[in-house]
């Protein structure tokens, strides 16, 4: 995979278009289908992408959090979500350093959660249309961004059960960005708000149990 220099990574991108071409559900469905390959890196699907915008890459490593998966997937996929999320915060290309893409799994995995996600993102894919432009394009699309971020960390940290709710939201999020269609990521934003609240309550209770199980051991 050629990566560009650190020059060009830092310029801004221009305004994503629509992904042309086939369907990111079908796109998905081939690589997991690839029997050639025994394991499937970020990497991959990074490539894969081609030029497409930021948000399905988002995408990609968001919607497989939002459903069970294999033990680790949160790991894998989570991280390069706050790298995007950044990029899309400022505008800038996608890009993802060696140690995030060379991650991988193993095809059948991967085929499993694309097996799993695959009706839900075809069934988004036909809802998707362009309307309420102002919330699905800049500024907007970059509040979007610092939104992902913040929901990203939430979603990396080992919160019981913290994982599904923001993963859903980001996902709302790149569809909406995606598609240009603004309902999505108004939809997006009123669940960013509902996520960092539970997300922040499960944080404070777990913290407010440690302090006590401390303070108890030491009394």
């Amino acid at each position: 995979m050629s990566i560009e220099n650190a020059d060009s990574n830092r310029r801004r991108r221009p305004r994503p278009p629509r992904p042309k071409g086939r369907r990111l559900s079908a796109v998905l469905r081939q690589l997991a289908g690839d029997r050639s390959r025994e394991w499937i890196s970020i990497g991959d699907l990074f490539e894969t992408m081609g030029d497409r915008a930021i948000s399905a890459l988002m995408l990609i490593f968001a919607l497989p959090n939002a459903f069970p998966t294999p033990p680790g997937t949160s790991a894998v996929l989570g991280a390069p979500l706050v790298f995007l999320a950044v990029q899309l915060t400022f505008g800038l290309k996608p890009w993802l350093p060696k140690a995030i893409a060379n991650r991988s799994m193993r095809r059948e995995d991967f085929e499993t959660i694309v097996g799993r996600i695959h009706r839900w993102l075809a069934w988004a894919e036909r809802m998707l249309k362009p309307r309420l432009a102002i919330f699905a394009e800049p500024p907007a699309e970059y509040f979007a961004g610092l939104a992902c971020l913040l929901l990203s960390i939430v979603l990396v940290l080992p919160v019981p059960l913290g994982n599904i709710l923001p993963a859903i939201t980001i996902s709302v999020f790149a569809f909406g960005i995606m598609g240009r269609d603004g309902l999505f990521a108004l939809i997006g934003f009123i669940m960013t708000t509902v996520s960092l609240v539970i997300a922040g309550s499960v944080i404070y209770g777990l913290a407010k149990a440690s302090i006590y199980f401390v303070m108890q051991w030491f009394a």
